[in-house]
């Protein structure tokens, strides 16, 4: 899709008017698809004017696509109704709710600040939601406190998300990565900030989000 002499141009060009729409239509190439359709994700291409005044697309950056996948999304979710272990499987999915209303959330308070929120892309750790701010990249895990207990959950997100940072850095040591634990509300226990500091952790919470 690179190639200028292709005969892509038209329907580049118009995917390129639908976003100065503002209906942002994803663009990816080759190997993205073929990653779709093994169901991974893949990264959404900018458009950019080639020398002949044709679009073509670009990834948006070496090192983020590598790292970003394409934009996040909330999920769907919903509640069971089997009569066998009704009450177990109706706190696991409002516990899900909760994480996909969080992620809600989160897309839209980076969104007000003109960021957006990205998946995760193919050879890339597992996380929830990743973004940019320049050259430095954030990746985050986000944690419902609801239907568990709350000191189990932010000790799991804890140790998943500086898993992930450190799986990163190896990868792209000249990335500057900066690990994020977002949880869906404050949680209980003070201690849980000083902890996130000490640790080199950036620990926020819905609805406000601060510090991010």
């Amino acid at each position: 899709m690179t190639d200028d002499s292709r005969t892509y141009s038209s329907t580049l060009v118009n995917a390129e008017a639908e976003r100065r729409r503002g209906r942002h239509v994803c663009v990816v190439d080759g190997d993205g698809f073929s990653k779709l359709l093994r169901g991974r994700p893949a990264p959404c291409l900018e458009l950019r004017r080639a020398r002949t005044g044709r679009v073509r697309p670009v990834a948006a950056a070496t090192t983020e696509a590598h790292i970003l996948g394409g934009p996040l999304r909330v999920r769907r979710t919903g509640r069971r109704s089997s009569a066998d272990l009704t009450l177990d499987l109706n706190r696991l999915d409002e516990a899900t709710a909760v994480h996909e209303a969080t992620v809600g959330a989160l897309i839209a308070h980076l969104s007000r600040q003109g960021i957006e929120a990205y998946t995760y892309s193919s050879g890339a750790p597992e996380f929830d939601a990743g973004w940019s701010r320049g050259e430095d990249v954030f990746v985050a895990e986000v944690k419902s406190l609801t239907g568990a207990r709350e000191d189990q959950q932010i000790r799991l997100g804890i140790g998943q998300i500086l898993d992930y940072a450190h799986q990163l850095r190896s990868a792209h040591p000249s990335t500057v990565i900066h690990p994020v634990l977002v949880l869906e509300k404050r949680p209980s226990a003070a201690r849980w900030t000083a902890l996130a500091e000490g640790v080199g952790l950036r620990l926020t919470w819905a609805p406000g989000f601060s510090g991010i």
